[in-house]
């Protein structure tokens, strides 16, 4: 068995399970299929390319609900957290740079008598 760092990154309703080995830089999913995604790829080296660390780290994902643009901001906590555990150093660069951070915000429940959260009824005279 591999030994690996594991890194959980959330976004609004987006869930990131990331596994960092070491290695040459692959980023995989968690079947072992290489990911083609350049937009993810490119978010997750993030960082990676702040600690200098870019080939040194193969990444393993599994991303679950919420959408494109939140996956891939959960995916890049994830691998953050995972780097956070493997030395001090590179949690106080990345914490520095913010990456370290959960964005808190999430989608407001609907009120009753609402169209949507804050959203209220057009108003009628008559």
């Amino acid at each position: 068995m591999e030994k690996y760092y594991f890194g959980t990154g959330r976004r609004k309703t987006a869930v990131a399970q990331i596994r960092v080995y070491k290695g040459t830089g692959k980023v995989v999913d968690y079947q072992g299929n290489e990911i083609t995604d350049a937009l993810l790829i490119k978010e997750l080296m993030v960082p990676l390319e702040l600690v200098s660390a870019q080939n040194d780290y193969d990444v393993s994902v599994k991303l679950s609900g919420g959408g494109f643009s939140s996956q891939r901001q959960a995916a890049r906590l994830g691998v953050a957290r995972a780097l956070a555990k493997i030395n001090e150093e590179f949690e106080k660069m990345m914490k520095k740079e913010g990456l370290l951070s959960r964005d808190p915000r999430e989608k407001e429940r609907k009120k009753p008598g609402l169209k949507r959260a804050r959203r209220a009824p057009q108003w009628q005279k008559r």
